[in-house]
């Protein structure tokens, strides 16, 4: 459920190429109750991929990429007014911190001092809090056009928001490049010292958002020996167990319902089916690695996610529970999406053996997410 990205979106291969890509479209969405202004910046590369970014939770609203066949469908789970997300929440899109994911009883000590965070997770903080990131106006910086278009936001979080210490400055930076990658670089500064875990919450559906179908017959890899057990609160209990023998083995390409219902594992029974966190590499990497991969038989997408995180959250859309209807007018359902969430381990700052999520004053903290998407060019069977 978290991290700093850049995001990567590869075309359908074979596809004609089309014109080239359109100077971004930058729009009012929106006004807030205070009559601050929310705006939407549209990217195109020209084949077939559409973006677009609102400035309310650095969030991507709709993604729009071709099928097997070429069509273009929005792939993301979103809204079509400004009303539903400030009202309806469901983290759709948006950029979340200060940190994603969730830490023990809202609490952490740094340097000696314990800080008190917000606990809107049951007894956890979850996502940076009642009002995190993706609650926030972030302010449009930059639109720039050309061969790549790109919008960059900045949020300054200041001190003590959330109870988190620190000043903190924050950019996402969304590219739409001719090479078919959308990308978007979260970075980070601190006037003192600070834990941070920034990632994307999109929530995915490749058969298009407005299909009706659910991700259950979706096709997963993730490249990971280890996962990180919860506990009935959904926090890590510290341990790093095996995947092998589980249903959480998706080390090899496995269809997500196969084994979603399993009850007779404790893991699968608290999450609900997958809420968890896989451990990729110990640690952030100098440059992105796969974190996991999504094949969509029925319409020929195929998402590849890369990070230089060393964890990935895997969430199947477990609490949605058609109380909000989205951008097409259905109502979002259990396992009508996926998110797959690049980000330091839940709980990191508690959990001394995780590593560290902290951020000190003249160091840039820095994610890099990579969706990249193609095509499969015939159903095939997995188990």
């Amino acid at each position: 459920m978290r991290g700093l990205g850049t995001v990567a979106l590869c075309a359908c291969a074979g596809l004609p190429a089309l014109a080239q890509a359109a100077e971004p479209a930058r729009t009012v969405f929106g006004t807030l109750p205070d009559g601050r202004t929310v705006e939407e910046v549209t990217l195109t590369n020209g084949k077939g991929v559409t973006a677009r970014i609102l400035s309310w939770g650095a969030l991507l609203r709709t993604l729009e990429v071709p099928d097997r066949t070429g069509k273009a469908a929005d792939v993301v789970l979103g809204y079509s007014d400004l009303a539903s997300y400030l009202n309806k929440g469901s983290y759709f899109g948006v950029s979340v911190g200060r940190y994603a994911n969730r830490i023990r009883a809202g609490r952490f000590t740094l340097d000696g001092q314990t800080y008190a965070l917000a606990t809107n997770d049951g007894p956890n903080a979850l996502h940076g809090g009642s009002a995190g990131f993706d609650k926030r106006l972030w302010t449009i910086t930059a639109v720039k056009g050309g061969a790549a278009p790109s919008v960059t936001l900045r949020y300054v979080s200041p001190d003590g928001e959330e109870g988190y210490p620190g000043t903190l400055t924050a950019t996402a930076t969304y590219t739409l490049e001719a090479s078919d990658t959308l990308s978007v670089t979260y970075e980070a500064t601190t006037d003192k010292p600070t834990i941070v875990n920034l990632t994307n919450h999109s929530f995915f559906n490749l058969a298009g958002e407005g299909s009706g179908r659910s991700i259950l017959n979706n096709v997963l890899t993730i490249p990971a020996a280890r996962f990180t057990p919860v506990d009935a609160t959904l926090i890590p209990t510290g341990e790093h167990l095996p995947v092998a023998g589980t249903p959480f083995d998706f080390r090899t390409p496995t269809v997500i319902g196969a084994r979603i219902r399993d009850g007779r594992d404790v893991q699968i029974v608290r999450g609900r089916g997958y809420d968890h966190n896989w451990v990729v590499t110990d640690a952030p990497t100098a440059e992105p690695h796969l974190v996991a991969r999504v094949e969509d038989p029925d319409s020929g997408r195929v998402l590849d996610v890369s990070s230089n995180q060393p964890g990935v959250q895997f969430y199947a859309g477990n609490f949605l529970n058609a109380t909000v209807v989205g951008k097409s007018g259905l109502a979002y359902r259990q396992s009508d999406a996926l998110a797959l969430e690049p980000e330091l381990f839940p709980d990191t700052p508690n959990q001394p053996a995780f590593g560290s999520a902290r951020l000190d004053p003249g160091k840039t903290y820095r994610n890099v997410i990579t969706y990249r998407f193609s095509t499969s060019p015939a159903h095939r069977t997995h188990k």
